[in-house]
Formats: structure tokens, C-alpha cells, sequence
């Protein structure tokens, strides 16, 4: 593994209700791309958006930071409902079988698996609960970092029931002002991921325990 090198998956919610905060999200997403690109260190970046339209659309995959170009309001669209177990899970088999296919020595030593959702599970057809809960078990064991940010309490106990440790729980008011935070803060963390190695990261140690915790 290249202890140098950290690969950051985002799936990202695109469904109907992020139209409220469409231009937050975007204008949050970018700056957390400017900080990422700024920041010491290779980095690759895999962009999920999902919806019950299209569950799992790659928008970017393994790109390096430097060359992923900012959100723009034609590229993130908002629709429909929020088939988020099927893009969670998509995004650990889709990313594990490109690690797979990596020489031994380019593999990424720290892998960073972002969710951003303003709500709950409630269009998946393919993943259970218990799948995805499987899953990010097995991947956590070979040490990669599940971040899970959400507006809505409830979707942050799902988070919390499919194994997503409470340090990387992240709530944020479902308001522009609020997601925008909720990029920088998990910017901020990221890049002190990047910058740990080997060590361990409480994620958002920064931010107060998400209500109800």
C-alpha cells in the first residue's frame, strides 16, 4: 500500500428535498474540493450522486483531486426519493473491486467512504440493512473510515445501526448555513485524516455530538 495515498468516495444525495439547499451543497462540495486539492499528499476522488431515477450514477471515479472539476447546478439536479441503501452498498462493491485491481504498492493506504443525505432510506430494491450493515463491518476491519452526514435524526440512527462509528456521525441543519458547515467540518477533518498516517482519527472531534447521541 502507498501510505501517501488516500482515496475519498462521496455518495451524495440527490434527491427532490436537497433543492432547498441545491446551491449550498454545491458551493460546500467545492470548497471541499479547492481545500482537498490543496492539501499535501496524493489524493483520488470517486463522486456518487444517487436517486430513485438513477440509484448510482458515477459521476467521477479514482480521479485525482487536482483534475475533478467543481459541481456546477447542471451537474447536480435534484429529484425524486432516496434510495440510499442501494448506493451505499454499490459504492463498497464498486470500490473494493477497483482497489482489487490495483498492483499490491499503488493501493491507497487510508480510504475515506463519505455519505451526505438530507433524510432516510425509503427506495432501496436491491441492499438490506443487513447487507449494508455486512459490509461496512468487513471493510472497517481493513481499515476504512465510514463518514455518514445527515439532516435528519433519523437518518443518523440508521447510520448509527449500520455500524457507523460515532465519532464519524455527523448532524447538520437542513438550511444552507448548515450543510455548508457540514462540508467545511468534514474538509477540515479530512485533511487531518490525510495528514495521521497510521494514526488514529476521532473524525469530527471538532464538532459536538449529533443530538440525541
Amino acid at each position: 500500500m502507498d501510505a501517501d495515498y488516500t482515496h475519498i468516495t462521496i455518495i451524495l444525495d440527490r434527491t427532490g428535498s436537497m433543492e432547498a439547499i441545491r446551491d449550498d451543497t454545491i458551493g460546500g462540495f467545492n470548497a471541499f474540493l479547492k481545500d482537498q486539492q490543496a492539501q499535501a499528499g496524493r489524493a483520488t476522488l470517486t463522486l456518487v450522486q444517487f436517486d430513485s431515477k438513477d440509484p448510482y450514477e458515477v459521476i467521477h471515479s479514482f480521479l485525482p483531486v487536482a483534475e475533478v472539476p467543481p459541481l456546477t447546478r447542471e451537474t447536480y439536479q435534484p429529484r425524486a426519493t432516496t434510495p440510499l441503501l442501494d448506493a451505499i452498498g454499490h459504492g463498497i462493491l464498486d470500490l473494493q473491486d477497483q482497489i482489487d485491481d490495483l498492483p499490491e504498492q499503488s493501493r491507497p493506504g487510508q480510504v475515506l467512504f463519505v455519505v451526505l443525505t438530507d433524510g432516510r432510506e425509503n427506495a432501496s430494491r436491491e441492499f438490506k440493512k443487513e447487507e449494508v450493515a455486512q459490509l461496512i463491518s468487513e471493510k472497517q476491519e481493513n481499515g476504512w473510515k465510514f463518514v455518514f452526514l445527515g439532516a435528519d435524526f433519523e437518518a443518523i440512527d440508521d447510520a448509527r445501526s449500520l455500524g457507523v462509528t460515532r465519532d464519524a456521525l455527523y448532524q447538520f441543519a437542513h438550511t444552507g448555513e448548515g450543510v455548508a458547515e457540514a462540508w467545511h467540518d468534514l474538509s477540515l477533518s479530512t485533511s487531518a485524516m490525510r495528514c495521521a498516517s497510521d494514526e488514529e482519527v476521532d473524525f469530527f472531534r471538532h464538532r459536538k455530538e449529533p443530538k440525541g447521541s
